[in-house]
């Protein structure tokens, strides 16, 4: 009777943590302990224990560095291990892609494995498919579970949770370790301010980065539990920038590209906030080789002037495209909070013009109706409407740049511009007494509406002014004169032919000449509504009803 084979069998074991492994029996004892009494209920089949271990402690399955694998890895490779015993499948590896590298130099050993928990072992084909799905779900729910940790912190951070890390200079974790929540340090948040208030007053990351070194301010110093130590230096100008623009410091807690209501106190007061981080944008849109203390110029006029309808800050921004610098003023918590569909986002030159253009207006409407001082005979009330409507003129002439300067305040809502101007910068700009200045001068409430024209944003603060649009005059004469011809017997096929211009164009010019008088006049003098346009009128199918287009194209009844 001939003898079996003998099958030289290593086992293998690990353990992720290195927590308990000083014991005198730890859970790798506990594994060989297992695999060792499979191995001996084996011996019929020829299997043999090999003296050496192959422990892993502290090491994490989700790599292959690791010791004693390696060196496992090297005793297969020289032929001297038959069969890797483990306690469980995840014991070798947790990743599938490197369960087919490991099984690819198994086989290329002629080795197998086989776990002592689960009922097979690689040396035969259906062992080897039962492994690969194991590992496949053993897989799944590792990315599940990482995906139900990012919804939990999500879910946390919605809630004003803070979520561990190191916490920033201003705050410490709660003392009661179950609380997820910050509170204020009372040193670092001085130090906090102390940088706010510097920015503000400087405008300059530089000059604000060389007053905090002379001032002393320092980062924060933080312990680990290890009893390593970081921090504590001199803040570096990457350091201020962040401090700057952390919504934490607001009392938010900032997820991804949103923030949300933090459970722990602000340390910077909402208008200082809106101030830095309008300054911040400025900056970053200043010409190259402009002045560091004053970051725009004219580049952006009403920046801090102006708030959305919910007491945003608008704040100028900008972004290149075709290699061309486009400005915006956007509701600031577009910057810190990611998308909001309610923020606004206007268009920076057309937003100056319509502002300068109602103050404009605003001012000479009221030079007009001598309505400039509050008690004033004729002798003083010609000349000082002389003066205004002088301001007026300047505005149209210059801009939003004179105009930006008479600006208090201002708020823009849906359908409506409020502005509030200052009493003091008029009068002076008019060389008038600012005690003498009507108060219904300094203040304007007018119609605001902002719609896209092709690919351009069109707004309009106030009466809008007429504006002829060529395109759809021109279209409106061919209608007339195409309808004509038609009436006269020429065919749509030779009138075509005649306009180098296809029949159904033809047709759809021609339907023109049927629109209502009401809707051709105000084509003809430039006062029909922002939004109807050639394009507008070639799409739309025409009602017979003239009223029904008047209506249709925002007409007023």
């Amino acid at each position: 009777m001939s003898q079996r084979p003998k099958i030289r069998c290593a086992i293998y074991t690990r353990k992720s943590s290195d927590e308990g492994l000083d014991q005198e029996f730890n859970s790798l004892d506990a594994q060989h302990e297992a695999c060792a009494a499979y191995i001996a209920s084996q011996r019929h089949e020829g299997w043999k224990l090999l003296p050496a271990r192959y422990d892993d402690g502290g090491i994490s399955g989700g790599t292959l560095e690791r010791p004693a694998l390696q060196r496992l890895m090297e005793e297969i490779e020289a032929g001297r291990v038959d069969m890797v015993v483990v306690y469980k499948i995840d014991r070798l590896t947790r990743s599938l892609p490197d369960f087919a590298r490991l099984v690819d130099r198994l086989e290329t050993a002629d080795c197998s494995f086989v776990s002592v928990t689960q009922a097979f072992n690689t040396s035969s084909s259906m062992g080897r498919l039962t492994l690969n799905v194991l590992l496949s779900f053993a897989q799944f729910e590792r990315e599940v579970t990482a995906e139900r940790i990012r919804d939990k912190i999500a879910a946390s951070k919605k809630k004003g949770l803070w979520m561990g890390g190191v916490p920033p200079i201003g705050y410490d974790p709660h003392p009661d370790p179950m609380r997820r929540e910050l509170v204020v340090n009372a040193p670092e948040a001085d130090v906090v301010r102390h940088v706010f208030t510097l920015y503000a007053s400087h405008k300059c990351l530089a000059a604000v980065t060389r007053e905090a070194r002379a001032l002393g301010l320092r980062s924060k110093r933080h312990v680990f539990s290890t009893g390593r130590q970081q921090g504590g230096n001199a803040l570096s100008r990457g350091q201020i920038h962040k401090i700057l623009t952390n919504p934490i410091y607001l009392g938010r807690i900032r997820h991804k590209d949103k923030t949300f209501p933090g459970l722990h106190p602000a340390i910077i007061e909402r208008d200082l906030w809106d101030q830095v981080q309008a300054l911040l944008q400025a900056a970053s849109a200043r010409r190259r080789g402009a002045p560091a203390g004053e970051p725009t110029g004219d580049a952006a006029p009403l920046k801090g002037k102006l708030r959305d309808d919910t007491g945003d800050l608008l704040t100028p921004t900008h972004t290149r495209k075709t290699g061309k610098q486009l400005r915006y003023y956007i509701s600031n918590r577009l910057v810190s909070g990611g998308p909001d569909p309610a923020g606004w986002r206007l268009p920076a030159e057309a937003l100056e013009q319509a502002v300068a253009r109602a103050i404009s207006d605003h001012l000479a409407d009221h030079a007009k109706r001598h309505s400039v001082l509050v008690d004033a005979d004729a002798t003083s009330s010609i000349p000082a409407s002389r003066a205004i409507a002088d301001v007026a003129s300047r505005i149209s002439a210059k801009g939003s740049s004179l105009a930006a300067r008479l600006i208090t305040c201002g708020e823009i809502g849906h359908g409506r511009l409020a502005l509030h101007l200052d009493r003091t910068a008029l009068a002076n700009t008019a060389a008038l007494p600012a005690h003498d200045l009507n108060p219904a001068l300094l203040a304007l409430d007018v119609p605001f509406t902002c719609r896209r024209h092709g690919v351009e944003m069109k707004i309009v603060a106030g009466t809008r002014a007429p504006a002829p649009d060529a395109t759809m005059i021109r279209a409106l004469r061919n209608a007339h004169r195409w309808a004509a011809a038609l009436k006269s017997g020429t065919p749509l096929t030779r009138l075509a032919t005649d306009e180098k211009t296809s029949e159904r164009y033809a047709a759809r010019i021609i339907a023109l000449s049927g629109l209502s008088p009401r809707i051709q006049a105000a084509i003809l003098d430039g006062t029909q509504p922002m939004d109807l346009t050639l394009k507008r009128l070639l799409a739309t199918s025409l009602p017979l009803d003239w009223r029904d287009q008047e209506q249709a194209f925002g007409f007023r009844t």
